[in-house]
């Protein structure tokens, strides 16, 4: 299998790229794979967090180079279809999405963990932006996704430079969001996966979507935050948290079926 399926805890799925003879790549039969996993991921009533990592301590060497030769442009642009729609499918899951960024994670890896919520790293990362060296810009959406985390500067530094990129330096400019340094990457990812899957599924689903689809002005965020918040108040989410602030407890958010924006 391409990618390995498992769940961590009830409330957690993991995907895990399996193809350790080319040190993770990303080829057509991953991507598919993926597409049908987290289109299942989208419709279960039971999974409230996913986990994106690879085997043998390494998340992906990025796209598999041997499928990109020879194209032409019909079936150029069929290959970067068919990346769309897993890219946009992971952008728009609305449960939290945790990256554990072992090993090397380089091109088309890097932008499928930037499709994510968090990322963790530690001293075994390698990141790697390689496509001026192939003469190709980035893609899997990074030319949006890379600025919106660092900044235009930085990110036009690490996709012209070429070099390796630590998980301590990916931390410190913002890249990721967690360095365990020599601890446990996947584990904790897993840790955070779990403590994601307690928030509010339909209010985070919102939040989500309304930070990869900011708002123009601040009369269009005004009213949406209106027809947003006026929805949420009816809902049961907010219902156990008013009981549990009344209560003096902590909420517990995880029976109640979430709601698509």
């Amino acid at each position: 299998m391409s990618v390995l399926i498992d769940h961590p805890s009830p409330v957690v799925t993991r995907l895990r790229i399996n193809q350790p003879e080319k040190r993770n790549a990303i080829d057509f039969d991953v991507r598919q794979a993926m597409i049908e996993a987290l289109e299942q991921v989208a419709a279960s009533t039971t999974c409230r967090a996913v986990v994106l990592g690879g085997v043998d301590g390494v998340f992906s060497a990025g796209g598999d180079l041997a499928s990109m030769g020879g194209l032409d442009e019909r079936g150029a642009r069929e290959r970067m279809q068919h990346i769309h729609t897993l890219c946009l499918l992971l952008a728009e899951l609305p449960v939290p999405v945790v990256s554990a960024v072992e090993g090397y994670c380089a091109g088309a890896a890097v932008g499928m963990s930037l499709l994510g919520d968090y990322i963790v790293v530690g001293s075994s990362t390698k990141i790697i932006f390689p496509f001026m060296g192939l003469g190709l810009v980035p893609d899997w959406g990074a030319m949006l996704t890379l600025p919106r985390r660092v900044g235009v500067a930085q990110a036009r530094r690490l996709m012209t430079e070429g070099r390796v990129t630590s998980g301590e330096e990916a931390f410190a400019i913002g890249l990721a969001d967690i360095d365990v340094g020599e601890g446990d990457i996947m584990a904790t990812a897993i840790a955070k996966a779990e403590v994601m899957a307690q928030l509010p599924g339909t209010a985070f689903a919102h939040l989500k979507q309304r930070l990869s689809r900011p708002s123009q002005n601040l009369r269009e965020e005004l009213k949406r935050e209106e027809d947003v918040q006026s929805e949420l108040l009816q809902q049961a989410e907010f219902d156990e948290g008013y009981r549990a602030v009344s209560e003096k407890r902590k909420p517990d958010f995880r029976n109640i079926q979430r709601l698509m924006p």
